[in-house]
């Protein structure tokens, strides 16, 4: 007898197997960074947890709630309900593997994003947001030549910061008064730092100068490093080593704001923020909230003074909490504000957007759930794919840490990636039931990904250029330059992408982008008289890094594997052939073992659904 459920048997079968648990969805190493080992995403999820539990303190009353009191101020007292949350949220990151400095940051940052001040100031009384997560951390003191730039192919640590800056204090080129030339007992006090010579000409020309040759100099490293200088790390790391040498509390001249609105960290953070060409304003995503870019890069000038040693990830973690503006991708903050999918270890954008959402909905994850999703699908050129990533690493996060934040990421993503999966699963069926095999089912599929990947991604492209853009890729294999065996299979470690672009009419072929043409234009000059030269392979990066980045989701490989398992083939067989015929998919290898896992499941899974209930007495 026929079923007539079988269909929707396999379908359902396939798709509880695909998501059985959050490693079953991607290649990349999830299990490890549990711990903090190569990526602090867990963490700063941990931590956001944490904060967003004392915003609105689930277990009491309303009163208990600290939104709008969670920040630092200069009391009488020992303790502020700030000390509170920190301590939390650091033991929290702690927990989820973030080392002692780096779990400082982690929640200074985040802290400072859901409602903090950097600094409250009297000499007696007075608390910096970097020292007090430092102190609570238990993080070693240090100075701002520990910081680091995030990983972009390389780091720069702080030194041509402080070189620069110090050369030029020698020369006495960062402000015109000359402290040698002062009677004593003006320096040093309120007839100097609270006073017409301080507030009015030497701290604003100091800060701001300081902070802008500090963050040249950390540009002009990174370039000469072979790396695109990128603005958000040198003016950080600018305007903290500028704060280190400044009065950090002192309160500016009339000729700035009304007293008390503008200290000393903002002219370091307008310095910082000239020379990096950054935008004079920044936005949340979902909320849209403006934030003056000088004022947050002073601020965390001030901040990471502080705030110990942390590493190379921990600069990368705090890149991704960048990743909450919409200038994200212009600023040089993190990837995981797309355009690009990136690997999972970069998905920590979307905390700090979910803290500021929770605030303007009172807590409601379901409201903020809603905002979530509308702008990843706005922001990403495969925004499927960016929400199934996102509920990956939510729910990965939450064997560590179960919060508000987690809790809405799910929810924001959970409807589109059950639609992405049924729509794989009854896709296969359909092609296997029609002749064809699963190795032609995932090849179909990373066919559809690829037309639909060129046909958006020219329109994000488009909006951001400014220009008419239309790319389509004549050919994506391996071997850009090796020759190995593993590289042939895996392509993501050796890409050879060739594809035709046009832009605003004008046609281009770009054949072997990063075996050929990138080192024929950064070594040899090819085309480089040609200004639309560098857009065509700038966009041509931009999609093929979407496409090489798929490890963090290989639905297209594990669906497709479960359904044929459950439909004539043996688990082992479906899940080679699934991996043999995802040309896109399989940039990285480990698809074809989780493919193999979860088709065993399904089985188990199909088997269950078929058998009688109650049993037979």
């Amino acid at each position: 007898m026929t079923d007539t459920h079988e269909k929707d048997k396999v379908i359902f079968a396939a798709t509880m197997a695909s998501t059985f648990e959050p490693d079953s969805m991607t290649n990349d190493k999830l299990e490890a960074a549990t711990k903090g080992h190569g990526s602090l995403v867990i963490p700063v999820y941990a931590a956001a947890n944490s904060i967003a539990e004392d915003l609105f303190c689930s277990v009491a009353g309303p009163e208990m709630s600290l939104m709008g009191r969670m920040t630092v101020v200069d009391a009488a007292a020992g303790e502020l309900p700030l000390d509170m949350v920190v301590e939390k949220a650091v033991r929290e990151a702690k927990n989820a593997g973030a080392e002692p400095a780096n779990a400082a940051l982690i929640v200074a940052a985040l802290a400072y994003f859901s409602g903090s001040c950097a600094r409250s100031g009297v000499p007696l009384g007075n608390r910096k947001l970097g020292a007090i997560a430092r102190i609570h951390a238990g993080a070693a003191r240090t100075s701002a030549i520990a910081l680091v730039t995030g990983k972009s192919t390389h780091r720069i640590q702080a030194f041509p910061a402080y070189m620069a800056i110090y050369e030029a204090l020698a020369e006495k080129k960062l402000t015109r008064v000359d402290g040698s030339i002062l009677p004593p007992f003006i320096s040093g006090g309120t007839i100097y730092g609270h006073s017409a010579l301080g507030e009015d000409y030497n701290i604003p020309e100091l800060a701001y100068n300081a902070a802008k040759v500090g963050t040249e100099a950390m540009m002009e490293s990174m370039a000469g490093a072979g790396i695109t200088p990128l603005a958000l790390w040198p003016a950080l790391i600018g305007a903290a080593v500028t704060m280190e040498i400044v009065h950090p509390d002192a309160i500016l001249g009339e000729e700035f704001g009304k007293f008390g609105r503008v200290d000393s960290s903002y002219l370091a953070g307008k310095g910082a923020r000239d020379a990096a060409g950054m935008p004079e304003k920044l936005h949340i995503r979902g909320t849209h909230e403006e934030y003056d870019t000088a004022k947050v890069l002073g601020d965390f000038g001030l901040i990471l003074k502080d705030i110990g040693g942390p590493s190379v990830i921990g600069s990368m973690a705090l890149s991704e909490i960048f990743a909450c503006f919409e200038e994200s991708s212009s600023i040089g903050a993190g990837f995981s504000g797309g355009p690009v999918n990136p690997p999972l270890g970069h998905l920590a954008g979307d905390c700090v957007p979910a803290l500021r959402l929770l605030m303007r909905h009172q807590g409601d994850v379901f409201a903020v759930s809603e905002a979530v999703r509308d702008y990843k699908m706005e922001a990403f050129i495969d925004p499927e794919l960016a929400l199934c990533s996102l509920n990956t690493i939510a729910r990965k996060a939450e064997q560590v840490s179960r919060g508000k934040v987690t809790r809405a990421c799910i929810l924001a993503s959970e409807g589109v990636r059950d639609r992405a999966i049924y729509r794989r699963a009854a896709h296969t069926y359909d092609i296997i039931k029609a002749g064809q095999t699963v190795a032609d089912a995932t090849r179909i599929l990373d066919e559809e990904r690829l037309a639909y990947v060129e046909r958006r991604g020219s329109a994000i492209l488009s909006g951001f250029t400014g220009r008419e853009v239309a790319l389509k890729f004549t050919s994506i294999k391996a071997h850009g330059r090796r020759t190995d065996k593993f590289t042939a299979r895996y392509w993501g470690f050796d890409s050879n992408a060739s594809y035709d672009v046009s832009i605003d009419g004008k046609k281009y072929h770009v054949e072997n982008l990063s075996g050929k043409e990138v080192p024929a234009f950064a070594l040899e000059g090819k085309n480089r008289d040609d200004p639309d030269w560098p857009v065509a392979l700038f966009c041509g990066s931009i999609l093929t890094q979407e496409l090489q980045y798929i490890g963090h989701t290989i639905i297209n490989i594990t669906v497709p594997a479960a359904v044929a398992g459950l439909i004539g083939m043996e688990a082992e067989e479906a899940a080679k052939g699934a991996e043999d015929g995802a040309f896109l998919t399989r940039a990285i290898p480990g698809a074809d073992e989780k493919a193999l896992d979860v088709a065993k499941l399904a089985q188990r899974v199909y088997a269950k659904i078929n058998e009688p209930f109650p049993p037979a007495a």
